[in-house]
C-alpha cells in the first residue's frame, strides 16, 4: 500500500499513439496513474473513492469514443467532484467539471487549451525551449 499523499490524475491513453511528456516525478503536484483501458476508468474512480484516495481528475487521452465519454460521465458517482477530460484524436477536447450548483458543466477546448490545461496543472513537462542570449559587450567611453 502506498502512502503517497498527492492527489491522483487517472489517465487512459491510446497505446498506439505517442505518449505525452507526463511529469511522473515524485516532485510532481499530482500523481499520474495510467489505466490500460477506457473501461477500467469507472472501476478506478469507484475503487479510489472506496479507498478514500483523492482522484482529482480523469483524462481520456485520444482513446475511446465520444459516446463512451458520455456514458462515463453519466455513470460518475455524485460524490466525485473531479474533472473529466476527453481528448480527441485531433487534440481538441471536452472538459467536464462541477459548476456552482453542484451540476456538471461541459466545455469545448481547442488543442491549445488542452496544452494550457496540462501545463497549468503541471501534468506535463513544458516543451518550450529557451534561447540563451549572449551578453553584448558593454560600450566603454573614454
Amino acid at each position: 500500500m502506498t502512502t503517497d499523499p498527492r492527489r491522483i490524475t487517472l489517465v487512459a491513453r491510446h497505446p498506439g499513439l505517442p505518449s505525452r511528456n507526463w511529469d511522473l516525478s515524485h516532485h510532481a503536484q499530482s500523481r499520474v496513474i495510467f489505466v490500460d483501458a477506457f473501461t477500467t476508468l469507472r472501476f478506478a474512480v469507484d475503487h479510489g473513492m472506496e479507498l478514500a484516495r483523492d482522484v482529482e481528475r480523469v483524462i481520456i487521452d485520444r482513446t475511446g469514443s465520444a459516446m463512451q465519454y458520455l456514458d462515463f460521465l453519466a455513470s460518475l458517482p455524485h460524490e466525485f467532484l473531479g474533472e473529466a477530460m476527453f481528448v480527441r484524436a485531433d487534440g481538441s477536447a471536452y472538459l467536464s467539471s462541477v459548476g456552482r450548483g453542484g451540476h456538471r458543466v461541459l466545455y469545448a477546448l481547442s488543442e491549445r487549451d488542452v496544452n494550457f490545461y496540462l501545463d497549468t496543472h503541471n501534468l506535463t513537462h513544458s516543451e518550450i525551449q529557451f534561447e540563451i542570449e549572449t551578453p553584448v559587450a558593454a560600450r566603454q567611453s573614454a
